[in-house]
């Protein structure tokens, strides 16, 4: 790829949405008519503990094998995907640039000024751009969403994907696949998002990323260092499971007795207050805002049952589980009722997929 890449390039072609994360494979398929998605086929497969890394593929023939196994299980007949990157070799950054400029002179003059905002030499990079609208209070200027990631990362997802027969025509960053896949949320929301403040919280397996709502527009956005692995260490030690038994349990059931009062209270503790700090940091640096109108959990972690009305308890702020899905149809072939179990963790996957209609 050259120096400036197509993370941001509009497509018209069919793809998957393909979410590499750290415990597993997501794959999900869309079609469009007019407005309208339809769920076509999706899949999931769980990676061997370190086959991803601080959110770089460390293994990739477990990776590919998960690839290839979640590729069957879809019966997607696709081989043209989205993928995302994320992590320290990805850089985002709003700039701001003369309004009446075109857009191959935008190209050029960030291609000349690259490396005021990567930390990276310029020809170690993939860099792209997105015009976003007017700066506020700035007839002059517009922002500019700049995006950067160190082309090996980019790589060595890009031959991973190919060792399967798979196509990355589209490189997206995760924080814009997800902000992107927040607009089916807005049902879910107060008078349907409009004038309203919500939190957007996706718990994965090893990071949350705490996104704040507000008007329908994703106005701020962090990521913190927990997720659900926490808990299956909390498994592991209280109940000297190896991790694929503590992961078995956790998704199949099976637990001991005690696992309610003796094991999860405590993870949800920790997960409330993790959101309360987030909040918190929030609100000192948004100090026109001083309260949410609601929460909204998604990812893998979401699934645990009973979560949402401990942590509005906790929290004293109304709380819901994403329900990203609702009407919008579901081919047979994709299994409605296992998607209806797996879809908080699919947001991610969905916002890929949208690529195809950009």
């Amino acid at each position: 790829m050259g120096v400036l890449s197509n993370l941001f390039a509009k497509r018209s072609t069919p793809l998957i949405g393909v979410d590499i994360s750290s415990s597993s494979v997501k794959m999900l398929e869309l079609s469009k008519k007019g407005d309208n998605y339809r769920i076509e086929a999706y899949a999931i497969e769980p990676l061997p503990s370190g086959a991803v890394t601080e959110r770089q593929i460390s293994d990739s023939d477990a990776v590919g094998l998960a690839l290839a196994k979640a590729l069957k299980r879809s019966d997607s007949k696709l081989r043209k995907v989205a993928t995302a990157v994320a992590g320290s070799s990805v850089i985002t950054k709003i700039i701001q640039m003369p309004a009446d400029m075109r857009e191959l002179e935008m190209e050029e003059q960030i291609k000349l000024e690259a490396d005021q905002y990567v930390p990276y030499p310029i020809d170690e990079v993939n860099l792209d751009f997105q015009l976003l609208g007017p700066t506020a209070n700035s007839a002059d200027t517009v922002d500019v969403l700049l995006a950067a990631c160190r082309t090996e990362t980019i790589d060595e997802r890009v031959l991973t994907l190919d060792q399967v027969g798979l196509e990355a025509v589209v490189v997206d960053t995760e924080a814009q696949a997800l902000e992107n896949a927040c607009a089916l949320l807005h049902p879910q929301m107060p008078n349907n998002g409009e004038n309203s403040t919500c939190a957007v919280i996706d718990v994965g397996a090893i990071n949350t990323v705490f996104m704040v709502m507000h008007d329908r527009k994703v106005i701020y956005r962090r990521e913190q260092a927990f997720g659900g692995r926490q808990l299956t260490e909390d498994i592991m030690r209280h109940y000297g499971m190896s991790e694929e038994e503590a992961n078995n349990a956790k998704k199949m059931g099976g637990l001991p007795e005690d696992y309610d009062s003796e094991v999860l209270p405590y993870f949800i503790d920790d997960l409330t207050q993790q959101i309360d700090r987030s909040l918190q940091l929030f609100f000192a640096n948004s100090p026109k805002f001083s309260e949410i109108d609601q929460i909204i959990l998604s990812g893998g972690t979401a699934n645990i049952p009973h979560l949402a009305e401990r942590v509005q308890e906790k929290l004293g702020v109304a709380t819901v589980i994403a329900n990203p899905f609702k009407g919008i149809p579901v081919a047979n072939k994709a299994r409605p009722r296992q998607l209806q179990q797996d879809e908080s963790s699919l947001l991610l996957a969905f916002g890929l997929a949208m690529r195809a209609f950009d």
